[in-house]
């Protein structure tokens, strides 16, 4: 009798032991997984359409007019409406396929908004470029459009409401990124992706600080294209 129990309770200790150690496998698992998705979106985003398409279309470096941003409004004011619809097209693509990757691999909800967030970073930050990055709106939205597409869609209309009432991208940009959380709770995202979403725009709203100190002053440029600038300066 004691023998069986004794046997029993070795049985039970050493499923609990295998258990405990496949518990802890897969969560290793999860976490490499996720670091791979969060890189792969990193390197993805690091990849500069501003930059890229000015070199190709032998425009001026963004990084060294204008507001010194390798964003589509930047690129809009110097290089035309061309470039910059162009520039804008691949800053969201890179966001969603990021996005898209890590679903096509069987990413969960959270580990879809990480390596949306990956690439919002590697615009930020681009390591193929010096870590001389954009703002990341457009970015953003196209990661929003792959992690929740109502709540994506809903902060582009946003955007894109602002913008016609007030003319300036960066302020219709910083209300948009104050109410995207609004968005994604409301069509049903989780937490956790509500959370991620809110350090996205905290970052974006940290890079435009000196577009904040303009709306102050006063003395925010309003969106114009090189062929609107150029209008203006032959009335002149």
């Amino acid at each position: 009798m004691l023998a069986r129990i004794l046997q029993t309770a070795l049985q039970n200790t050493t499923a609990c032991h295998h258990g405990a150690i496949h518990r802890i496998m897969l969560q290793d698992a999860f976490t490499l997984t996720t670091l791979i998705m969060l890189l792969a979106g990193y390197l993805l985003g690091s990849v500069s359409t501003a930059i890229i398409v000015c070199k190709l279309m032998g425009l001026p470096d963004p990084r060294t007019v204008g507001s010194n941003n390798p964003g589509a409004t930047n690129v809009l004011r110097h290089g035309g409406k061309k470039a910059a619809a162009i520039t804008l097209f691949g800053d969201m693509l890179k966001g969603l396929l990021a996005v898209l990757l890590a679903m096509a691999f069987g990413g969960s909800e959270t580990q879809l908004a990480l390596a949306g967030a990956g690439a919002f970073l590697g615009h930020l930050y681009p390591v193929f470029f010096r870590f001389q990055g954009g703002k990341g709106v457009a970015t953003f939205f196209g990661a929003l459009l792959g992690i929740n597409w109502m709540a994506g869609v809903s902060a582009l209309l946003t955007w894109l409401l602002f913008a016609k009432v007030f003319k300036i991208s960066s302020l219709a940009a910083l209300i948009t990124a104050v109410v995207v959380p609004g968005w994604l709770y409301l069509f049903g995202s989780s937490v956790d992706v509500i959370g991620v979403c809110i350090f996205m725009s905290v970052l974006l709203i940290w890079r435009h600080r000196s577009n904040i100190r303009n709306l102050i002053q006063g003395t925010e440029d309003a969106i114009a294209s090189k062929e609107g600038v150029e209008a203006g300066n032959n009335k002149d």
